[in-house]
C-alpha cells in the first residue's frame, strides 16, 4: 500500500525565494531535457533514457552555477518523471508531454530524507 501526504506550507520570505529558484531550475531541466529528447527523436529515431537525461547534470552544473542551488534529487526526479511521461504515451496512457511555463502550478519532488533549514 502506498500513502502520500499532502501540506500546506507557510515559508518564509527566504524559504518563498529559495522554492522559487528550485520550481525554476526543476523546470528549465524538464524543458532542456524534453527539447533533447525531441531533436533526438528527430535526428536519430531513438529517445534518450532516464540514465542518460541525469548524466546530463553534472556538465550542466558547472555550464550553469544556478542549477546547483536546489537539491540534485529533485532535478534527477525530473528525468524520472520526464521517462515515465514518455513511457506513458508509448503506452497510449497519456498525451505526448509538452514544455512547462511559468504561469502554470509549480510542483517539485523532495526525497523523503531530505531535512529542511527551520525545522
Amino acid at each position: 500500500m502506498y500513502r502520500a501526504y499532502k501540506y500546506r506550507i507557510s515559508p518564509t520570505s527566504e524559504q518563498e525565494t529559495l522554492l522559487a529558484k528550485s520550481f525554476g531550475c526543476a523546470r528549465w531541466f524538464w524543458n532542456y531535457a524534453l527539447n533533447l529528447c525531441q531533436e533526438t527523436y528527430k535526428n536519430t529515431g531513438k529517445g534518450l533514457s532516464r540514465g542518460y537525461i541525469q548524466g546530463l547534470l553534472p556538465a550542466l552544473k558547472k555550464e550553469y552555477e544556478w542549477l546547483k542551488e536546489p537539491y540534485s534529487q529533485c532535478l534527477q526526479v525530473v528525468a524520472l518523471n520526464l521517462s515515465t511521461a514518455y513511457k506513458n504515451f508509448f503506452d497510449k496512457r497519456a498525451m505526448l508531454p509538452k514544455f512547462k511555463s511559468k504561469h502554470g502550478r509549480p510542483s517539485i519532488s523532495y526525497p523523503q530524507n531530505v531535512k529542511f533549514d527551520g525545522d
